[in-house]
């Protein structure tokens, strides 16, 4: 995995602390999210956006209640059927991005948009995410309908307005086209993969930040 590989040459020892602990991987496997797009959408929507490596994205937006599924995958390019090895090595024009399945009557558009800029990423960086570089995890929020867009548009106006980050908001706002789940080994990949060092040392923070930015959001409380 493109920057997993790349994030791994700074933690050599964080490595094989990693190998010995591999039995805990193996236990957090009933708490999976990993999962397919709902056969029955009756009642949901969908949202997708891309912030970076996607495992961590995904696992922010899955605690989220009034969703019922998030699936990673690619999107924002024009090739069709991309794999992870090209996407993450920069031979497509996708970015890694997540597809939201969720129910409107429990969780409003705008309020996705809003965790998406306050705490699902750095929305600041220009084609980077920690240590992931390339356009492959530039900041995009799709939108399907003009009433979308101007969600996002206003989102982005107040958060940069609040002064939350020291530099303006680069996020591209794209209308959406067409969504390519990843392979089945990345879905639910941060509860899988607990021990992992990019996981645990990039995933995890970003996450405990999101958590503790909209507690009264979590399906599970702190």
């Amino acid at each position: 995995m493109q920057h997993l590989k790349t994030y791994l040459l700074g933690l050599l020892l964080t490595l094989v602390a990693c190998t010995q602990d591999r039995p805990a991987d193996a236990q957090s496997l009933s708490r999976s999210t990993a999962g397919k797009a709902p056969t029955n959408l009756q009642g949901l929507a969908e949202a997708t956006f891309a912030g970076g490596c996607f495992w961590c994205t995904e696992e922010i937006f899955e605690e989220l209640k009034g969703v019922k599924e998030v699936v990673s995958g690619y999107s924002g390019g024009k090739e069709a059927n991309p794999t992870y090895e090209q996407v993450g090595s920069g031979r497509t024009s996708h970015a890694e991005s997540v597809q939201v399945y969720y129910d409107p009557k429990q969780i409003s558009y705008a309020t996705l948009v809003d965790v998406f800029l306050r705490a699902g990423h750095d929305p600041t960086t220009l084609n980077r995410q920690g240590p992931d570089a390339g356009t492959q995890y530039r900041s995009i929020a799709f939108y399907r309908t003009p009433q979308e867009k101007q969600i996002i548009d206003a989102a982005i106006k107040r958060v940069n307005a609040s002064h939350q980050y020291s530099d303006p908001i680069v996020t591209q706002v794209l209308a959406y086209t067409r969504f390519w789940p990843a392979e089945d080994y990345h879905q639910g990949y941060f509860r899988l993969h607990p021990n992992e060092p990019y996981v645990r040392s990039v995933s995890t923070p970003k996450v405990e930040k999101f958590r503790h930015k909209f507690p009264e959001l979590l399906k599970n409380p702190l």
